[in-house]
């Protein structure tokens, strides 16, 4: 354990010494600043006619939707960089295990992540304070727990494919690919099958989050979902690991 949170550090820091990890930052930071103040602003038109009180459920939508399109970005490097530049092969003659490698590469990109999120938690706050009596704070709760829930598994996936390949283009646009399958097409047969369509409902990506988590529902089939994918990403990025090993 010590030697997976002494890569997640080294990892961590490097995010912030890197100009694409601010880009990244940036680009995920402005669209919910700018949609946040947009929803204060219909809120106010609303509240003269009676109208709903702001929730924060559209903002942690697209924190994790902007993830999809940014996570890539972050992990595509990870390992793939490594193997270009030849510093995997020395890493691998460390005393360090293929697993906690992957599993160090993949909780520094996690925190990153979970510093941006961390970020946000300031348009609940803000939110919580202009609406009387408050926000439902259990949808809040179940929000961001599908929001961290979402981050590992995608990164894990990431760091998965990132350690397949040693062009860190190429692990960017197959990661990408996945992603946008998992989240966008994968539910698609399910509206057209007229049985088994739960299947196809159930792997894909977004419905857990959308219809469940945030909605304030937290299920333990979202739950066993988003580690499953999770474990697997870390799963491939270790056979990965050890196949470059025994070559």
């Amino acid at each position: 354990m010590k030697t997976i949170w002494t890569i997640a550090k080294r990892e961590y820091d490097n995010y912030f010494n890197s100009p694409l990890a601010y880009v990244v930052a940036f680009f995920m930071l402005l669209p919910l600043g700018i949609y946040f103040s947009v929803i204060l602003w219909a809120s106010s038109q609303q509240s003269l006619y009676g109208g709903p009180a702001p929730e924060n459920s559209p903002l942690t939508w697209l924190f994790v939707f902007l993830l999809i399109f940014f996570a890539p970005a972050l992990t595509m490097r990870l390992l793939s960089d490594e193997a270009r530049m030849g510093t995997l092969e020395l890493m691998l003659t460390a005393p360090v295990r293929d697993f906690e490698l992957v599993a160090g590469k993949w909780l520094g990109s996690y925190l990153f992540v979970m510093t941006l999120a961390a970020v946000t938690l300031t348009f609940p706050i803000v939110i919580n304070n202009l609406v009387d009596p408050g926000i439902d704070l259990k949808m809040l709760l179940a929000s961001y727990i599908g929001v961290a829930l979402v981050t590992s598994a995608l990164l894990a996936l990431g760091v998965g494919i990132s350690a397949i390949f040693s062009n860190q283009f190429a692990a960017f646009f197959v990661t990408l690919g996945v992603f946008f399958f998992l989240w966008f097409m994968v539910s698609l047969p399910a509206s057209y099958l007229p049985s088994g369509g739960e299947v196809f409902n159930y792997i894909s990506l977004s419905n857990h989050f959308t219809q469940s988590m945030n909605n304030g529902t937290i299920n333990l089939g979202d739950i066993v979902y988003y580690l499953s994918l999770t474990v697997l990403g870390l799963f491939v990025g270790t056979t990965a690991i050890e196949i470059r090993r025994w070559r």
